[in-house]
């Protein structure tokens, strides 16, 4: 293994001159944006898309969230997951949930035209887009955001990877994004979007599963287990049950298995 130490010109060693600083990281450029648009997606969900200003032009990858904050309330933040990809240009778009105060804000107030300030994306949660693996999404309520961009850049890229979306809600009316994840099932054929609802009366008509998450379910979508990567996007208990599911149920390493939780 090459040291620091070993890269250092003997001149300098024998002189004890310091080594060179390394160059400053970028700071993180904040920045306010306006709302070019909001779609209600259903009665308590809202997507936003922010606008980039002139000369805005960020380094960022699908899966990353951003974190935003009212200029009247600079000390309340809250972040949210991209809920476009990093092929989408010129704007970020989050689809969110009224909870909480930013939330509660966000769906019942934030119009075209609003300004919000951004503090641009980071984040781990990213896709494994290689054309061999299996990627696994399990997501409860809006955790299912994040996936769309997966599914999105995976689509417009042509790949290989496949993609299956295991998405809990408690009924058909709770389903967020349906139109366009049907529309891109149509376009992909390697990405499934399987719906499961909790909370349907026996006489509703829905043709589809019905229950929670299980590890059945879950091993009917999993050919390879050693092709897969699991992720898991929700409220805390969807998220640590997927999680001891996926490592103890199916025994899949820790490695393969990626989590974000929403509180």
């Amino acid at each position: 293994m090459i040291t620091v130490a070993d890269k250092v010109p003997a001149t300098a060693a024998a002189s004890g001159d310091s080594l060179p600083k390394p160059p400053a990281s970028k700071p993180k450029q904040i920045v306010e944006m306006q709302v070019e648009s909001v779609i209600m997606e259903l009665p308590d969900t809202k997507t936003v898309r922010l606008k980039w200003p002139d000369g805005y032009d960020p380094d960022f990858k699908t899966g990353q969230f951003i974190t935003l904050y009212f200029g009247d309330t600079p000390a309340y933040k809250r972040a949210y997951s991209l809920s476009s990809c990093a092929l989408d240009r010129d704007f970020f778009e989050v689809t969110v949930k009224r909870d909480g105060k930013m939330g509660t804000r966000v769906v019942d107030w934030v119009k075209q035209g609003d300004k919000l300030w951004v503090i641009p994306p980071t984040g781990r949660f990213l896709p494994v887009l290689e054309p061999d693996r299996h990627l696994v999404c399990i997501a409860g309520g809006s955790g299912v955001t994040p996936f769309r961009g997966f599914v999105r850049e995976a689509t417009r890229r042509q790949l290989a990877t496949k993609i299956t979306i295991l998405y809990s809600v408690r009924t058909t009316d709770d389903i967020i994004f349906n139109p366009e994840f049907r529309q891109l099932e149509q376009e992909n054929l390697n990405f499934k979007f399987l719906v499961t609802c909790t909370r349907l009366s026996a006489d509703d008509p829905w043709p589809g599963r019905r229950g929670r998450i299980d590890p059945n379910w879950v091993r009917e979508q999993t050919a390879d287990l050693s092709k897969t990567v699991f992720y898991a996007c929700g409220p805390n208990a969807l998220v640590e049950g997927a999680e001891h599911l996926v490592l103890h149920e199916l025994k899949a390493p820790k490695e393969q298995m990626k989590v974000e939780k929403w509180g």
